[in-house]
């Protein structure tokens, strides 16, 4: 196997000229790299194609809504009471399990 591969694992961002993608799966076998552009899309690579794509890895975005295709009304609904949160779907389930 090759040193590169072996370095890769799925979650990890990379990036080639400006676009951040992240590795989310790694076929040694079928000899492929799939990844997820930030903006939601899917790309297969085999490994000559990798190699040529000279990625390197970077941090990932700060804010992944872009790979999620979502806007804040989507997932802030200001006009629906959190119970005293500040409208985050994670507080509300916090709040929540806090209550068991």
């Amino acid at each position: 196997m090759a040193e590169w591969l072996r370095e890769m694992s799925v979650g990890e961002w990379f990036e080639a000229g400006s676009e951040p993608f992240e590795i989310i799966g790694v076929d040694a076998g079928g000899g492929v790299v799939l990844v997820q552009h930030f903006d939601g899309s899917l790309e297969e690579f085999d490994f000559d194609s990798w190699l040529e794509l000279n990625a390197r890895p970077c941090a990932p975005p700060e804010d992944i809504s872009g790979a999620l295709d979502l806007e804040r009304d989507d997932v802030y609904d200001d006009d629906v009471p959190h119970n005293g949160h500040a409208g985050n779907p994670i507080d509300e389930l916090s709040a929540r399990l806090d209550d068991y």
